[in-house]
């Protein structure tokens, strides 16, 4: 399955107590340049089956808006408000282009706003596996 990887990444920073509340931008950085070598990968998924990930988006917000450009194919949104609502409105738009979102949160209300058809994995799932 071909699935466009959207990924919460205030939830992935919150979900290590590594000290990311101190550095919010830095932390932001490190969890943006941990996903430099996803896109056009074939990984499991987080049900098991293999899903081949064609394009990364990394969703930021608050004083995580300023972390560094991660450099290759992951595309940043510096959501402009809450990143939920930048999450759901990303993946309301990859099913009308018939594109299937894999959200990567813990966030139960988040999950349940986003759109029929949307895949989800918790931040371990992704942690996993870029280390």
């Amino acid at each position: 399955m071909d699935v466009v990887l959207v990924v919460d990444v205030a939830n992935v920073m919150g979900s290590r107590p590594d000290g990311w509340w101190r550095d919010r931008a830095a932390a932001a950085g490190r969890v943006l340049a941990s996903l430099s070598g996803l896109p056009g990968q074939t990984l499991p998924g987080p049900d098991g089956d293999n899903v081949l990930i064609s394009r990364v988006v990394a969703v930021v917000e608050g004083a995580a808006r300023t972390a560094a450009e991660p450099g290759g194919d992951v595309e940043v949104v510096r959501a402009a408000a809450d990143g939920d609502s930048a999450i759901v409105a990303l993946s309301e738009e990859l099913r009308r282009e018939s594109r299937t979102p894999l959200v990567v949160t813990a966030d139960r209300g988040l999950r349940a706003r986003l759109p029929t058809g949307s895949l989800v994995g918790g931040p371990r799932w992704l942690l996993a596996l870029v280390g």
